[in-house]
């Protein structure tokens, strides 16, 4: 397997698909790189350089018992990035992957990028705090991790079948195929990362980061965000963005990069083409 080592000992699994110009994917919480198959055969059958990676915890990677929070995510990132020796790369994350670029930019500043693309991204913040009224109580994400440490396996399993594709409206045509994927690359997760990355993807404020954004951005969110309500996060986020573009797609879920693929990958090519 392709790795790279963090500073910690940690190793970093990625995959590493065509030539051209460099697109970074980073997952969300509770997945890892193989969510990103369909964008990155697609992006790399148009003359792109495709690399995706295991965020620590997750899927191939390292599973340390510390490290599971953004500041951490991001210089790992910021390694992978350096290993490789990337150059004005278009960075891809979605929900709280979106939270390691983020981060890496607000660290890192953008030298090494040409662009990000945000998709159904966390930021700002997804908690609801006396500064952030519209966020989501605190309560939810305490239901979350005490259905992660008490059967973690339905939970999966109830989540990827329900509000993440969407699964639980009734015009849902999600495949049972792919609730199926979902629950694998879920369970790949090791607990302890995944219980913490609870926590970093709740509580973490990306308000500082996001203005530090001087490149291009494409925001994508689904009106029907279940999981990311589009309110408190892209229609924020696009307005801290300086060079931001927002587009919402009707009734599409969390999960849209699998449920609208087409009409992601379409926008993802068009938008990677102007900045490569």
């Amino acid at each position: 397997m392709s790795t790279i080592t963090t500073k910690d000992g940690s190793d970093i699994f990625y995959k590493d698909w065509g030539k051209g110009p460099t697109v970074v994917f980073s997952h969300g919480w509770p997945l890892n790189a193989d969510v990103w198959d369909d964008q990155m055969m697609f992006m790399a059958s148009h003359g792109y350089r495709c690399v995706a990676f295991d965020r620590r915890g997750h899927g191939r990677s390292s599973q340390p018992w510390e490290g599971n929070n953004y500041d951490t995510f991001a210089e790992d990132l910021s390694a992978l990035i350096g290993s490789l020796d990337l150059k004005a790369a278009t960075l891809v994350g979605h929900s709280a992957g979106a939270g390691d670029i983020a981060r890496y930019i607000g660290r890192h500043g953008t030298v090494r990028v040409s662009g990000t693309v945000m998709v159904s991204a966390i930021p700002p913040l997804m908690l609801k705090t006396s500064a952030n009224p519209g966020g989501v109580p605190v309560e939810v994400f305490d239901g979350i991790r005490a259905a992660v440490a008490g059967d973690r396996a339905q939970f999966y399993r109830d989540l990827g079948g329900g509000p993440f594709f969407g699964a639980n409206r009734p015009d849902s045509k999600v495949s049972q195929g792919v609730k199926d994927a979902f629950w694998l690359w879920s369970m790949q997760v090791g607990l302890r990362a995944s219980y913490e990355g609870i926590k970093a993807f709740s509580e973490t404020d990306f308000t500082q980061d996001l203005r530090r954004f001087d490149v291009p951005t494409l925001i994508i969110h689904g009106e029907d965000d279940q999981n990311v309500p589009i309110a408190n996060t892209a229609l924020l986020s696009s307005k801290l963005i300086k060079k931001a573009t927002l587009k919402v797609y009707p009734n599409a879920p969390h999960g849209l990069t699998i449920t609208h693929k087409d009409k992601f990958n379409d926008d993802l090519l068009a938008f990677v083409k102007g900045v490569s």
